[in-house]
């Protein structure tokens, strides 16, 4: 059937690019939720007007908003668009938009006629989501220019002196030019909210907050504007009422019930427990089919917003720092001394609000449509732009129970011991007759939210279900023969059916190509007495084949002390960091035999593979050791061998599926 690819409507158009600008905000802000939660536990503890006034720990409160985090939060946009080198130099840069603005506010406040109200500190939230992922992108487009061009020997001198002169020079823009824009933009954001509390009129900012939620869009509002000037006034007042226009779970609360009371079909009955996953668990998202499933209870939720807001506003409430995820536990921990009382009838109002006026559309609706929930989930992640599993388990579809089409094998580099998990699942899965399932290894920075099922070592799921939250994930702790790849298969079994035939493994014509496993790259006894000297003994062999520098060889014991590269049944893998790969050459393998065995952090080592990979060439021979070492009899062969010939023997015997 040809394929037609239509242009997207304009609208639809801005909306995308709203809303990737509201999720580049939230991956920036949303990971360092733990230290605005740190932060706001010592204002409330600690501060004059605190719970426990501590004159020296409240010294901690200033430094902390005002340096540490924007700093962490350019580290995080800078490491999403250049790892750690563009964060470090993110980070740095946005130093210079912290001292540019106090230096601006300081000369500003020196003009002053004395007795004048003066200027308070401007905290750099928004100039940390300016530079932080700004800085890295100048730092990568400025690799990419001598990338390759490095005479051998000076590539750490030009990195690191490339890194810290780029460092200086965009701390430089932070101070001369960012600080001044940023600084701009929040006297005027500020003048705005001013202006709107002194007229009353703040309850009208849920015209455009309760809708731009259901559609998405709320990231860019909430985290580009709300975040950093609530966190101001925070740091000024000791609380916010702006951290409460989006997070109020009252407006949500209001539909679920008006659905539980006078909804009809899967809605009603669906409607009682994402209430609870709502208002308790903080997902705001789950009740968001139930607005486009009817989308004349958008006025609902305004309408109830608006009441919470006016509440808050009537008793002067507010949080001392954001609420995330928005649950009603959350609020109330964020919740200021004095606003206890004030919070919780905002809640209260705007859900019954927007209860009573949904209640009555819904009586008003005398049609037999039940409304397609399903439907209204389908459009709510086309509108967020991915699966979502929380929603979706409401309706039976999605990750919860949907067939399984992509599998990913992620690892922290991506080279070595996702491949070969990979290949042992790939033989499994294929087996088993699932030959429409991909199984496919990536290094977790790369994972996207857009596969089915990802499996990751114990020690890195959490991090692999951050890159891809509405997948299932599995964790292994033995790459080699693990139960959990027979776990998965069955898996396969009860989502996609019985499977079909056996998938026959391919032959593939040619042995090992000799450049990725030479004879002069084979130790069969090595002289290494320890986990540390025998990544040190494989990585010089990579070192000796000019595939990689020295200094991957420190990139390989780093990768060690993150997550053992043990695969099982005797054999470990270790290779270097994901961004050590500027110091390989080229692919490359070696292979060492310990004949009497080594501790492998409590685990029996008897053969070391040491990998240099700058492409996927040696995922082919990577599959072949591993099907060696899930033989018994190959593995005892390679016990036996006193030649380097008969070793890539039993490598090139086995083919890989």
């Amino acid at each position: 059937m040809a394929s037609t690819t239509h242009a997207a409507p304009g609208g639809a158009s801005v909306r995308v690019r709203v809303q990737k600008f509201g999720t580049a905000m939230s991956n920036m802000i949303m990971p360092n939720i733990p230290a605005l939660i740190a932060w706001g536990i010592l204002t409330a503890l600690f501060i004059p007007d605190g719970w426990l006034p501590n004159a020296d720990l409240a010294t901690l409160v200033g430094p902390t908003i005002h340096y540490l985090l924007p700093l962490v939060i350019a580290y995080t946009g800078g490491r999403m668009v250049y790892d750690a080198r563009g964060g470090v130099v993110g980070a740095f840069a946005t130093m210079g938009a912290i001292a540019g603005s106090d230096l601006l506010i300081a000369n500003f406040n020196a003009t002053l006629p004395e007795g004048s109200s003066e200027l308070g500190q401007v905290h750099m939230f928004l100039g940390a989501m300016i530079l932080g992922p700004l800085s890295a992108w100048v730092m990568k487009r400025l690799d990419a220019l001598w990338d390759g061009k490095v005479k051998p020997g000076f590539e750490m001198l030009v990195n690191q002196f490339s890194a810290g002169i780029t460092a200086f020079l965009m701390a430089l823009v932070g101070f001369y030019g960012v600080a001044r824009l940023v600084n701009a933009v929040m006297d005027a954001a500020s003048s705005i909210v001013e202006t709107l509390v002194d007229n009353n009129l703040l309850p009208l900012t849920s015209v455009l907050i309760e809708p731009a939620k259901v559609f998405f869009l709320n990231n860019a509002i909430n985290h580009g504007a709300l975040t950093p000037l609530g966190i101001s006034e925070a740091a000024e007042n000791g609380k916010s009422v702006l951290f409460l226009l989006e997070a109020n779970p009252g407006p949500g609360l209001g539909i679920l019930l008006a659905y539980t009371f006078f909804g009809k079909g899967l809605a009603k009955a669906s409607a009682p427990g994402a209430a609870v996953i709502h208002f308790l668990g903080g997902i705001h998202e789950i009740y968001f089919p139930y607005v486009l499933m009817k989308p004349k209870l958008i006025l609902a939720v305004i309408a109830g917003g608006a009441t919470g807001v006016g509440v808050n506003v009537l008793f002067d409430t507010g949080l001392r720092a954001p609420a995330s995820p928005g649950s009603i536990i959350a609020v109330y921990a964020q919740t200021a001394r004095d606003s206890y009382v004030g919070v919780t009838l905002a809640v209260a109002a705007s859900a019954a609000v927007t209860f009573a006026v949904a209640a009555f559309l819904l009586k008003l609706d005398k049609s037999d449509d039940e409304g397609d929930l399903a439907a209204a989930t389908a459009k709510m992640e086309q509108h967020k732009g991915k699966k979502s599993s929380v929603a979706s388990a409401l309706t039976g579809a999605g990750a919860g129970t949907g067939a399984i089409h992509s599998i990913v094998f992620a690892c922290d580099a991506g080279m070595g011991s996702s491949a070969m998990g990979a290949s042992v699942l790939r033989k499994k899965v294929q087996a088993a007759g699932f030959s429409d399932v991909s199984v496919t290894n990536k290094a977790i920075s790369n994972l996207r939210d857009d596969v089915d099922l990802v499996v990751s070592h114990q020690d890195l799921t959490d991090r692999a279900r951050q890159r891809s939250g509405s997948a299932l994930h599995v964790s292994v702790d033995n790459f080699m023969q693990s139960p959990a790849y027979d776990e998965i298969v069955d898996l396969l079994r009860q989502r996609n059916g019985a499977g079909g035939a056996p998938t026959p493994a391919a032959a593939e014509e040619g042995a090992l190509g000799g450049a990725l496993l030479a004879r002069e790259s084979i130790v069969l006894d090595g002289t290494a007495r320890s986990r540390d000297d025998a990544i040190t003994e494989a990585g010089r062999l990579l070192v000796a084949a000019g595939a990689a520098e020295p200094a991957y060889v420190e990139a390989m014991h780093e990768r060690e002390a993150s997550v053992s590269t043990f695969m099982g049944n005797g054999l470990a893998i270790p290779h270097g960091t994901n961004e050590a790969k500027s110091s390989v050459h080229r692919t490359a393998i070696s292979l060492v035999r310990y004949s009497d065995g080594l501790d492998w952090k409590g685990k029996q080592v008897r053969f070391v593979v040491g990998i240099a990979a700058v492409g996927k060439d040696h995922l082919k021979l990577l599959g072949r050791i591993a099907e060696v070492f899930l033989d018994d009899d190959q593995v005892a062969r390679l016990e036996r061998a006193s030649t380097t010939d008969e070793v890539l023997e039993v490598l090139g015997q086995v083919q890989p599926a």
